[in-house]
């Protein structure tokens, strides 16, 4: 009786001890794993990015405004077909600017909601990827 007992406390304890080590494993790996994606590189960015050339319109108030635009996406492929949308592209840039007027687009908020308000329309047209940003790469008011 006293052998059957200290050897069901000697498997509660050997469980007990791998439990423990099964337990320190899968958390040691689960905390040693990358939470975040690795960022793209400058040469994968310029990949999958496409240049909108110089475009000169009006705005709501007359004044007349030319600026040029890269658009990076996130891939290769989703930039082959921003490019073949430069038609729709150049048509929403166009209409959101023929809606607002210079003081709109004074300082940082007013690019930036220029910006972010032609990235979620260009991602709607988007099937292959999305438009990761849109930046301001030439940028005259008149």
């Amino acid at each position: 009786m006293k052998k059957n007992k200290l050897l069901t406390v000697m498997l509660i304890i050997l469980v007990t001890i791998t439990l423990i080590g099964v337990v320190i494993f899968v958390l040691l790996t689960q905390f040693n794993k990358q939470t975040t994606p690795q960022e793209p590189t400058i040469d994968e960015i310029v990949e999958s990015s496409v240049d909108v050339t110089e475009i000169t319109t009006n705005l709501a108030d007359n004044s007349i405004i030319m600026l040029s635009l890269k658009i990076q996406t996130d891939s290769k492929e989703a930039a082959a077909e921003l490019t073949k949308r430069d038609f729709q592209t150049k048509n929403l840039v166009l209409t959101q600017l023929s809606e607002m007027t210079e003081e709109d687009l004074k300082g940082k908020d007013g690019k930036t909601t220029f910006e972010s308000t032609l990235k979620s329309q260009l991602n709607e047209l988007m099937q292959e990827g999305e438009i990761k940003q849109v930046y301001i790469t030439s940028y005259i008011i008149q």
